[in-house]
């Protein structure tokens, strides 16, 4: 009888299953890592260029099998969708199965990576390909499946470590404790850390230790000592490929020190059980050789850190007894809160709007003329070095000319200022990645992409601010208009990614939550709040007014702030449904007849004391925002709003004025007063 060939996996597991903690909440720590070695610098590049061979090919086939799977009409049509998908092997567990093929067939691959590695690759594959192929909840699809580019790939995801067995973690693991760190580099822990520029790496351990049994002879027994009974300094460890032969490959960790660092690095690391997976992350820096530098991202089981501070604040805000409204401008973030009862005894409205001060537009205006500058120093460059690729300008063309004409000789152009050399159909030549590129270039570039990732942290660090010192005021429980950003990009273009109103929106929702509330979102097509008065009343207004006034009832008051005062007063049928919002306009009305002058007087301008907002922006370094927060007291305003931004013309074709032609949102100044 012929024997059975096939190959055999393993089967389920029947165990019970192990699952995350606290609902299975993760949080990240990034960790530098201090690679100052060559050698060891030169086996990273090789693990990162390893790895990403394996993602382009596993991309590769991944976009081969979706352009046929979308092919077979006529089979998932008669068979259905997902025996074709089983046909053609789109699965998580046949993209891992052409993963270890690919690691197979490549045998140099296996001297840097490892069958774990590459199984984890291709389950990101997978995940963009899910996207891709199964709508979400609104019935949305991500596009087609591309093979990324070498300088985009910045991450090679590790395997978590196991939870039920002991001294299980196969890929990188950080290894030490942070009393043997603090003791190594802080003089045995009784002074701050003093981490040296080229930290040494540490030594895997040597000799047996005992293992607690006894061997037949009633002796203790003993093992030989390895990694997990390392107590010394922090470090992450790499077994390195199947086929390597350099040992472990071992780098030193870079605490970050600094003031109120050690509370949050305690939090992280001074308990082991609660590591669950270490990934590898580099990005570019100019100054590191290769120009990148490399991290470690900790995960570890349980929410993130926050300061004592935080969770005080958070407290104090669960217990106001508010219920509140947010207006989201491309330009500004108006919140008005009542109290929950509207009763003038429990307290008085409340408004606060977050612009953009003097100091922080001129920042701005400074850091984007630094970026059109090195913009245009990259184009030169790679004018410079591609010549031939690119044709005269008109001026470079009459000067040929007129030197032509006097019988002097041409003149050579090192720097072509014309149009890139192209086909009859339009399309260039030769393709932008085939060109060459100089040191020069590469190097700034690299400065470029340092300093958009720092401007994008600290814009990220002044929205999570923003939104701590709104609740701090206004509560936890607020509602907003559920807008499309998307569409805002349309109507006013890239100049919106400075203003980042979705961050300081999704920001304000974390924190709400964090602080036991929630931000619920309306749909503007059952309410139109910027249409109504808080009479009732629905008083018709264009982009360009900005400034609220009702026949009806009298009332005078800005555009936004009006439109946030009306969304604290929305009932939502369905919390998770924005469609089912409606207007509670006798509430609304009633909160007008209440309180009367203190609500004209919060609707005019901002009416609730500032916060101060913390500084400082992670691992990014960012520079220190000098006068960009400008709290101030601010008495009435006039009743004709002051205009603030040179005319252009809305989505109609009417000129207008537009406010969400200013620069970056941030909390560059809350207009307040108490």
């Amino acid at each position: 009888m012929q024997a059975d060939q096939t190959r055999r996996f393993r089967g389920k597991n029947k165990a019970p299953k192990w699952t995350k903690p606290d609902d299975g909440i993760v949080s990240v720590m990034v960790l530098p890592l201090a690679v100052t070695d060559p050698a060891d610098l030169d086996r990273l590049e090789k693990l990162f260029g390893s790895m990403w061979s394996i993602k382009r090919a596993v991309q590769r086939d991944a976009r081969a099998k979706v352009d046929a799977y979308w092919a077979a009409k006529h089979e998932r049509e008669h068979d259905g969708a997902k025996v074709a998908r089983q046909r053609l092997g789109l699965s998580r567990e046949a993209l891992e199965r052409r993963a270890y093929q690919h690691l197979e067939d490549a045998g140099h691959l296996k001297h840097h990576a490892t069958k774990a590695l590459a199984m984890h690759m291709a389950d990101e594959v997978w995940n963009g390909v899910s996207r891709h192929l199964f709508a979400d909840n609104s019935g949305r699809r991500h596009g087609r499946p591309k093979v990324g580019r070498w300088h985009d790939f910045t991450r090679v995801p590790g395997r978590a470590r196991s939870h039920t067995t002991a001294n299980k973690w196969e890929t990188f693991r950080l290894v030490g404790t942070l009393q043997g760190h603090a003791m190594a580099y802080a003089s045995c822990g009784r002074h701050e850390l003093m981490q040296p520029h080229r930290m040494p790496k540490p030594t895997a351990p040597t000799g047996r230790v005992p293992t607690g049994k006894l061997t037949v002879s009633a002796k203790p027994a003993t093992r030989k000592a390895t990694w997990w009974d390392h107590t010394g300094p922090l470090a992450v460890v790499f077994a390195g490929g199947p086929n390597s032969s350099r040992g472990d490959l071992v780098l030193p960790v870079r605490v970050p020190q600094g003031p109120k660092q050690y509370a949050r690095v305690e939090y992280f690391l001074s308990d082991p059980g609660r590591w669950h997976k270490v990934d590898l992350v580099r990005r570019r820096k100019a100054s590191a050789p290769g120009g990148w530098s490399y991290d470690a991202h900790l995960m570890i089981l349980g929410p993130g850190y926050a300061s004592p501070t935080v969770w005080e604040m958070r407290r104090t805000a669960a217990e106001l007894d508010r219920i509140g409204g947010v207006d989201g401008n491309v330009s500004n973030l108006s919140i008005v809160s009542f109290p929950a009862s509207l009763d003038p005894a429990d307290g008085c409205p409340k408004s606060s709007e977050i612009v953009l001060a003097e100091e922080e537009r001129a920042r701005l205006g400074k850091e984007e003329k630094k970026q059109r500058g090195r913009t245009r120093a990259l184009e030169r460059s790679r004018r410079a070095t591609n010549a031939t690729q690119y044709g005269l300008s008109k001026r470079q063309a009459r000067r040929a000319e007129r030197r032509a004409a006097t019988g002097l000789p041409g003149k050579k152009v090192t720097i072509p200022g014309g149009a890139r050399v192209t086909r009859s159909d339009g399309v260039p030549k030769q393709a932008f990645h085939r060109d060459r590129l100089s040191n020069g270039y590469q190097e700034l570039r690299a400065r470029q992409t340092e300093a958009a990732a720092s401007a994008a942290e600290y814009r990220r660090h002044r929205a999570r601010a923003v939104a701590r010192d709104i609740i701090a005021v206004h509560g936890p429980n607020l509602t907003v208009e559920d807008c499309d950003i998307r569409t805002w990009y349309r109507l006013w273009g890239n100049r919106l990614s400075q203003t980042t109103p979705g961050m300081l929106i999704k920001a304000l929702e974390i924190e709400c939550q964090a602080a036991g509330g929630r931000l619920m979102r309306a749909s503007t097509w059952s309410t139109a709040l910027s249409q109504h008065c808080l009479c009732g009343e629905r008083v018709t207004k264009s982009l360009r007014d900005r400034e609220h006034k009702c026949i009806a009832c009298g009332l005078v008051g800005r555009r936004d702030l009006v439109s946030a005062a009306l969304a604290a007063f929305v009932d939502l049928a369905d919390p998770d449904d924005p469609k089912t919002a409606t207007l509670d306009s006798a509430r609304a009305w009633h909160a007008q007849i209440i309180f009367a002058e203190g609500l004209e007087e919060a609707l005019r301008e901002s009416t609730t004391p500032s916060q101060s907002a913390p500084r400082g922006a992670g691992r990014v370094a960012v520079p220190r925002q000098r006068g960009t927060s400008a709290h101030r007291t601010v008495g009435k305003r006039s009743e004709q709003p002051r205009m603030r931004h040179a005319p252009v013309r809305d989505h109609t074709g009417k000129p207008g004025y537009r406010p969400a032609c200013s620069p970056q949102l941030t909390s560059g100044e809350v207009r307040i007063k108490s």
